[in-house]
Protein backbone atom coordinates (compact mmCIF):
# COMPACT_ATOMS: atom_id res chain seq x y z
CA UNK A 1 0.00 0.00 0.00
CA UNK A 2 1.39 3.43 -0.96
CA UNK A 3 2.40 5.66 1.94
CA UNK A 4 0.92 8.84 0.49
CA UNK A 5 -2.49 8.59 -1.16
CA UNK A 6 -4.67 11.55 -2.06
CA UNK A 7 -8.40 11.57 -2.72
CA UNK A 8 -10.00 14.67 -4.16
CA UNK A 9 -12.74 15.53 -6.65
CA UNK A 10 -15.59 17.75 -7.82
CA UNK A 11 -19.35 17.59 -8.26
CA UNK A 12 -20.34 17.63 -11.95
CA UNK A 13 -22.96 20.37 -11.80
CA UNK A 14 -21.32 22.71 -14.32
CA UNK A 15 -18.02 23.73 -15.88
CA UNK A 16 -15.14 24.35 -13.49
CA UNK A 17 -14.02 27.96 -12.97
CA UNK A 18 -10.83 29.76 -11.96
CA UNK A 19 -11.88 29.50 -8.32
CA UNK A 20 -11.58 25.72 -8.67
CA UNK A 21 -8.26 26.19 -10.46
CA UNK A 22 -6.73 28.36 -7.74
CA UNK A 23 -8.33 26.51 -4.84
CA UNK A 24 -7.57 22.94 -5.85
CA UNK A 25 -6.82 22.05 -9.50
CA UNK A 26 -3.47 23.80 -9.70
CA UNK A 27 -2.32 22.11 -6.49
CA UNK A 28 -3.57 18.70 -7.68
CA UNK A 29 -1.41 18.92 -10.80
CA UNK A 30 1.58 19.94 -8.69
CA UNK A 31 1.08 17.01 -6.29
CA UNK A 32 0.49 14.60 -9.18
CA UNK A 33 3.73 15.65 -10.88
CA UNK A 34 5.77 15.61 -7.68
CA UNK A 35 5.89 11.80 -7.73
CA UNK A 36 5.32 11.74 -3.96
CA UNK A 37 1.63 10.87 -4.06
CA UNK A 38 -0.75 8.39 -5.61
CA UNK A 39 -3.79 10.42 -6.64
CA UNK A 40 -7.42 9.34 -6.94
CA UNK A 41 -9.56 12.04 -8.51
CA UNK A 42 -13.30 11.49 -8.33
CA UNK A 43 -16.09 13.02 -10.39
CA UNK A 44 -18.72 12.97 -7.63
CA UNK A 45 -21.87 12.41 -9.70
CA UNK A 46 -23.66 10.41 -6.97
CA UNK A 47 -23.08 13.19 -4.48
CA UNK A 48 -24.30 15.74 -7.04
CA UNK A 49 -27.60 13.85 -7.21
CA UNK A 50 -28.26 14.53 -3.51
CA UNK A 51 -29.55 17.96 -4.52
CA UNK A 52 -30.16 17.36 -8.24
CA UNK A 53 -32.25 14.19 -8.18
CA UNK A 54 -34.91 15.81 -10.39
CA UNK A 55 -32.37 16.69 -13.12
CA UNK A 56 -30.05 13.69 -13.59
CA UNK A 57 -29.34 14.78 -17.17
CA UNK A 58 -27.64 17.92 -15.78
CA UNK A 59 -25.28 15.75 -13.77
CA UNK A 60 -24.68 13.29 -16.60
CA UNK A 61 -23.92 16.00 -19.17
CA UNK A 62 -21.41 17.69 -16.87
CA UNK A 63 -19.36 14.56 -16.19
CA UNK A 64 -17.68 15.01 -19.57
CA UNK A 65 -17.25 18.75 -18.97
CA UNK A 66 -15.46 18.18 -15.66
CA UNK A 67 -13.27 15.48 -17.23
CA UNK A 68 -12.29 17.90 -20.02
CA UNK A 69 -11.42 20.58 -17.45
CA UNK A 70 -9.27 18.05 -15.58
CA UNK A 71 -7.33 17.13 -18.70
CA UNK A 72 -7.04 20.77 -19.75
CA UNK A 73 -5.31 21.87 -16.54
CA UNK A 74 -2.83 19.01 -16.75
CA UNK A 75 -4.26 16.12 -14.78
CA UNK A 76 -2.87 13.03 -16.45
CA UNK A 77 -4.66 9.65 -16.42
CA UNK A 78 -1.22 7.99 -16.67
CA UNK A 79 -0.27 9.55 -13.33
CA UNK A 80 -3.65 9.89 -11.57
CA UNK A 81 -6.69 7.60 -11.36
CA UNK A 82 -9.63 9.67 -12.62
CA UNK A 83 -13.00 7.96 -12.07
CA UNK A 84 -16.77 8.37 -11.75
CA UNK A 85 -18.18 7.91 -8.25
CA UNK A 86 -21.41 6.14 -9.22
CA UNK A 87 -19.45 3.44 -11.04
CA UNK A 88 -17.97 2.20 -7.74
CA UNK A 89 -20.85 0.36 -5.99
CA UNK A 90 -18.58 -0.52 -3.06
CA UNK A 91 -18.84 3.12 -1.99
CA UNK A 92 -22.55 2.64 -1.36
CA UNK A 93 -21.84 -0.53 0.60
CA UNK A 94 -19.30 1.22 2.84
CA UNK A 95 -21.69 4.14 3.36
CA UNK A 96 -24.31 1.69 4.62
CA UNK A 97 -21.90 0.06 7.09
CA UNK A 98 -20.60 3.41 8.38
CA UNK A 99 -24.12 4.79 8.86
CA UNK A 100 -24.44 2.56 11.92
CA UNK A 101 -21.54 4.39 13.54
CA UNK A 102 -22.97 7.93 13.33
CA UNK A 103 -25.93 9.40 15.21
CA UNK A 104 -28.53 11.73 13.73
CA UNK A 105 -27.58 14.30 16.37
CA UNK A 106 -23.95 14.24 15.21
CA UNK A 107 -24.96 14.85 11.59
CA UNK A 108 -27.18 17.73 12.69
CA UNK A 109 -24.20 19.36 14.42
CA UNK A 110 -21.98 19.24 11.33
CA UNK A 111 -21.48 22.97 10.55
CA UNK A 112 -20.71 22.41 6.86
CA UNK A 113 -23.94 20.47 6.35
CA UNK A 114 -25.93 23.04 8.34
CA UNK A 115 -24.63 25.99 6.33
CA UNK A 116 -25.15 24.27 2.97
CA UNK A 117 -28.71 23.30 3.90
CA UNK A 118 -29.45 26.91 4.87
CA UNK A 119 -28.14 28.16 1.51
CA UNK A 120 -30.38 25.93 -0.59
CA UNK A 121 -33.84 27.34 -1.18
CA UNK A 122 -35.14 23.99 -2.41
CA UNK A 123 -34.52 22.46 1.05
CA UNK A 124 -36.99 24.79 2.79
CA UNK A 125 -39.65 22.08 2.51
CA UNK A 126 -37.35 19.27 3.61
CA UNK A 127 -33.82 17.94 3.34
CA UNK A 128 -33.24 14.72 1.33
CA UNK A 129 -31.74 11.93 3.41
CA UNK A 130 -28.94 11.55 0.85
CA UNK A 131 -27.83 15.15 1.34
CA UNK A 132 -28.17 14.99 5.11
CA UNK A 133 -25.96 11.92 5.30
CA UNK A 134 -23.38 12.85 2.71
CA UNK A 135 -20.62 13.24 5.35
CA UNK A 136 -20.95 9.46 5.77
CA UNK A 137 -20.75 8.97 2.01
CA UNK A 138 -17.68 11.16 1.95
CA UNK A 139 -16.08 8.99 4.62
CA UNK A 140 -16.70 6.00 2.35
CA UNK A 141 -15.05 7.80 -0.57
CA UNK A 142 -11.97 8.68 1.47
CA UNK A 143 -11.46 5.34 3.19
CA UNK A 144 -12.24 3.18 0.14
CA UNK A 145 -9.04 4.34 -1.52
CA UNK A 146 -6.95 4.31 1.69
CA UNK A 147 -6.41 8.07 1.41
CA UNK A 148 -3.83 9.42 3.82
CA UNK A 149 -4.23 13.03 2.66
CA UNK A 150 -7.38 14.94 1.65
CA UNK A 151 -6.94 18.48 0.24
CA UNK A 152 -9.77 20.62 1.68
CA UNK A 153 -10.66 24.26 2.21
CA UNK A 154 -11.15 25.44 5.77
CA UNK A 155 -14.94 25.35 5.31
CA UNK A 156 -14.71 21.61 4.61
CA UNK A 157 -12.63 20.70 7.66
CA UNK A 158 -15.72 19.61 9.66
CA UNK A 159 -16.45 17.06 6.94
CA UNK A 160 -13.00 15.52 7.23
CA UNK A 161 -13.24 15.57 11.01
CA UNK A 162 -16.40 13.47 10.74
CA UNK A 163 -14.53 10.99 8.54
CA UNK A 164 -11.79 10.79 11.14
CA UNK A 165 -14.41 10.08 13.83
CA UNK A 166 -15.86 7.26 11.73
CA UNK A 167 -12.42 5.76 11.15
CA UNK A 168 -11.62 5.94 14.86
CA UNK A 169 -14.96 4.38 15.83
CA UNK A 170 -14.65 1.61 13.25
CA UNK A 171 -11.09 0.73 14.25
CA UNK A 172 -12.02 0.81 17.95
CA UNK A 173 -14.88 -1.62 17.39
CA UNK A 174 -13.43 -3.95 14.77
CA UNK A 175 -9.65 -3.61 14.98
CA UNK A 176 -7.19 -1.54 12.93
CA UNK A 177 -8.73 -1.72 9.47
CA UNK A 178 -9.14 1.79 8.02
CA UNK A 179 -6.48 4.40 7.30
CA UNK A 180 -6.77 7.66 9.27
CA UNK A 181 -6.76 10.57 6.76
CA UNK A 182 -5.26 14.00 7.37
CA UNK A 183 -6.26 17.36 5.91
CA UNK A 184 -4.16 19.36 3.47
CA UNK A 185 -5.32 22.99 3.74
CA UNK A 186 -4.24 25.62 1.15
CA UNK A 187 -1.29 27.70 2.38
CA UNK A 188 -2.76 30.88 0.89
CA UNK A 189 -6.07 31.78 2.53
CA UNK A 190 -7.02 34.06 -0.39
CA UNK A 191 -6.43 31.29 -2.89
CA UNK A 192 -8.56 28.98 -0.77
CA UNK A 193 -11.66 30.98 -1.69
CA UNK A 194 -11.31 33.22 -4.75
CA UNK A 195 -14.09 35.85 -4.67
CA UNK A 196 -16.60 36.23 -7.48
CA UNK A 197 -16.16 38.95 -10.09
CA UNK A 198 -19.01 40.86 -8.38
CA UNK A 199 -17.11 41.05 -5.09
CA UNK A 200 -19.15 38.26 -3.48
CA UNK A 201 -16.92 36.25 -1.14
CA UNK A 202 -17.91 33.10 -3.03
CA UNK A 203 -17.51 32.36 -6.73
CA UNK A 204 -20.15 29.92 -7.91
CA UNK A 205 -22.05 28.56 -10.88
CA UNK A 206 -25.41 29.44 -9.37
CA UNK A 207 -24.30 33.01 -8.57
CA UNK A 208 -23.35 33.86 -12.16
CA UNK A 209 -20.12 35.52 -11.01
CA UNK A 210 -17.47 33.11 -12.28
CA UNK A 211 -14.81 33.07 -14.98
CA UNK A 212 -14.77 29.54 -16.39
CA UNK A 213 -11.75 27.60 -17.62
CA UNK A 214 -13.53 27.15 -20.95
CA UNK A 215 -14.47 30.85 -21.44
CA UNK A 216 -13.24 32.33 -24.72
CA UNK A 217 -11.08 35.46 -24.90
CA UNK A 218 -14.00 37.82 -25.56
CA UNK A 219 -15.99 36.46 -22.64
CA UNK A 220 -13.06 36.82 -20.25
CA UNK A 221 -12.45 40.40 -21.36
CA UNK A 222 -16.13 41.30 -20.89
CA UNK A 223 -16.21 39.77 -17.40
CA UNK A 224 -13.05 41.58 -16.32
CA UNK A 225 -14.58 44.91 -17.39
CA UNK A 226 -17.50 44.38 -15.01
CA UNK A 227 -15.33 43.36 -12.05
CA UNK A 228 -15.80 44.89 -8.63
CA UNK A 229 -13.04 47.29 -7.53
CA UNK A 230 -13.11 50.07 -4.90
CA UNK A 231 -16.47 51.90 -5.00
CA UNK A 232 -14.86 55.00 -3.44
CA UNK A 233 -12.16 55.19 -6.12
CA UNK A 234 -14.17 57.50 -8.37
CA UNK A 235 -11.36 59.47 -10.02
CA UNK A 236 -7.89 58.42 -11.18
CA UNK A 237 -6.23 60.73 -8.65
CA UNK A 238 -8.22 59.32 -5.70
CA UNK A 239 -6.38 56.99 -3.27
CA UNK A 240 -7.71 53.45 -3.67
CA UNK A 241 -8.30 50.43 -1.45
CA UNK A 242 -6.70 47.18 -2.61
CA UNK A 243 -7.59 44.96 0.37
CA UNK A 244 -11.18 44.18 -0.64
CA UNK A 245 -10.65 45.03 -4.30
CA UNK A 246 -11.44 41.97 -6.41
CA UNK A 247 -9.18 43.04 -9.27
CA UNK A 248 -6.17 43.33 -6.95
CA UNK A 249 -7.01 40.05 -5.21
CA UNK A 250 -6.93 38.34 -8.62
CA UNK A 251 -3.66 40.06 -9.54
CA UNK A 252 -2.05 38.99 -6.26
CA UNK A 253 -2.76 35.38 -7.23
CA UNK A 254 -2.26 35.32 -10.99
CA UNK A 255 0.22 38.10 -11.91
CA UNK A 256 3.85 36.98 -12.14
CA UNK A 257 7.02 39.09 -12.62
CA UNK A 258 6.98 37.91 -16.25
CA UNK A 259 3.48 39.34 -16.69
CA UNK A 260 4.67 42.72 -15.40
CA UNK A 261 7.71 42.68 -17.66
CA UNK A 262 5.57 41.85 -20.70
CA UNK A 263 2.36 43.82 -20.18
CA UNK A 264 3.08 46.54 -17.59
CA UNK A 265 6.86 47.19 -17.54
CA UNK A 266 6.57 50.52 -15.66
CA UNK A 267 5.99 48.41 -12.53
CA UNK A 268 8.44 45.76 -11.36
CA UNK A 269 5.92 43.79 -9.33
CA UNK A 270 2.56 43.64 -7.57
CA UNK A 271 3.79 45.69 -4.58
CA UNK A 272 4.73 48.65 -6.78
CA UNK A 273 1.37 48.55 -8.55
CA UNK A 274 -0.49 48.35 -5.24
CA UNK A 275 1.45 51.26 -3.75
CA UNK A 276 0.61 53.49 -6.74
CA UNK A 277 -3.10 52.63 -6.59
CA UNK A 278 -3.28 53.24 -2.84
CA UNK A 279 -1.63 56.68 -3.01
CA UNK A 280 -3.73 57.72 -6.03
CA UNK A 281 -2.96 58.39 -9.66
CA UNK A 282 -3.80 54.97 -11.09
CA UNK A 283 -7.15 54.28 -12.73
CA UNK A 284 -9.27 51.12 -12.66
CA UNK A 285 -9.33 50.90 -16.46
CA UNK A 286 -5.55 50.46 -16.66
CA UNK A 287 -5.49 47.90 -13.86
CA UNK A 288 -8.36 45.90 -15.40
CA UNK A 289 -6.60 45.95 -18.78
CA UNK A 290 -3.55 44.41 -17.12
CA UNK A 291 -5.63 41.78 -15.32
CA UNK A 292 -7.32 40.84 -18.59
CA UNK A 293 -3.92 40.32 -20.24
CA UNK A 294 -2.75 38.21 -17.28
CA UNK A 295 -5.87 36.01 -17.32
CA UNK A 296 -5.77 35.62 -21.10
CA UNK A 297 -2.14 34.47 -20.90
CA UNK A 298 -2.96 32.07 -18.04
CA UNK A 299 -6.16 30.56 -19.45
CA UNK A 300 -5.32 30.40 -23.17
CA UNK A 301 -3.24 27.18 -22.99
CA UNK A 302 -5.85 25.57 -20.72
CA UNK A 303 -8.65 26.45 -23.15
CA UNK A 304 -6.66 25.24 -26.15
CA UNK A 305 -5.92 21.89 -24.50
CA UNK A 306 -9.58 21.56 -23.59
CA UNK A 307 -10.64 22.18 -27.18
CA UNK A 308 -8.21 19.52 -28.37
CA UNK A 309 -9.55 16.87 -25.96
CA UNK A 310 -13.16 17.87 -26.71
CA UNK A 311 -12.69 16.75 -30.32
CA UNK A 312 -12.62 13.12 -29.15
CA UNK A 313 -15.23 12.70 -26.39
CA UNK A 314 -15.22 8.93 -26.88
CA UNK A 315 -11.55 8.76 -25.87
CA UNK A 316 -12.28 10.88 -22.78
CA UNK A 317 -15.10 8.54 -21.73
CA UNK A 318 -12.83 5.53 -22.29
CA UNK A 319 -10.29 7.17 -20.00
CA UNK A 320 -13.00 7.56 -17.34
CA UNK A 321 -14.09 3.95 -17.79
CA UNK A 322 -10.53 2.67 -17.38
CA UNK A 323 -10.04 4.88 -14.34
CA UNK A 324 -13.29 3.64 -12.81
CA UNK A 325 -12.25 0.00 -13.33
CA UNK A 326 -8.92 0.65 -11.60
CA UNK A 327 -10.58 2.58 -8.77
CA UNK A 328 -13.17 -0.13 -8.24
CA UNK A 329 -10.47 -2.74 -7.78
CA UNK A 330 -9.01 -0.75 -4.87
CA UNK A 331 -12.45 -0.06 -3.35
CA UNK A 332 -13.34 -3.76 -3.61
CA UNK A 333 -10.23 -4.75 -1.66
CA UNK A 334 -11.04 -2.22 1.06
CA UNK A 335 -14.64 -3.42 1.28
CA UNK A 336 -13.51 -7.04 1.63
CA UNK A 337 -11.19 -5.96 4.44
CA UNK A 338 -14.06 -4.12 6.15
CA UNK A 339 -16.35 -7.16 5.84
CA UNK A 340 -13.73 -9.42 7.36
CA UNK A 341 -13.33 -7.04 10.28
CA UNK A 342 -17.13 -6.95 10.76
CA UNK A 343 -17.37 -10.78 10.59
CA UNK A 344 -19.41 -10.60 7.38
CA UNK A 345 -17.07 -12.82 5.33
CA UNK A 346 -19.34 -15.86 5.43
CA UNK A 347 -18.04 -17.66 2.35
CA UNK A 348 -14.30 -17.05 2.39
Amino acid sequence: MSKNIILTGDRPTGNLHIGHYVGSLRKRVELQNSGKYESFIMIADAQALTDNAETPEKVRDNVLNVALDYLAVGLDPKKSTIFIQSQIPELTELTFFYSNLVTVARLQRNPTVKSEIEQKEKFKTGVPVGFFTYPISQAADITAFNATVVPVGEDQLPMLEQTREIVHKFNSLYGETLIMPNAMVPENSTAARLPGIDGNSKMGKSLGNAIYLCDDAETIAAKVKTMFTDPKHLRVEDPGNTTDNTVFIYLSIFATPEHFATFLPEYKNYDELTAHYERGGLGDVKVKKFLNEVLQETLRPIRERREKFAKDPKAVMEMLQNGSIAARKVAFETTERVKRAMKLNYFN
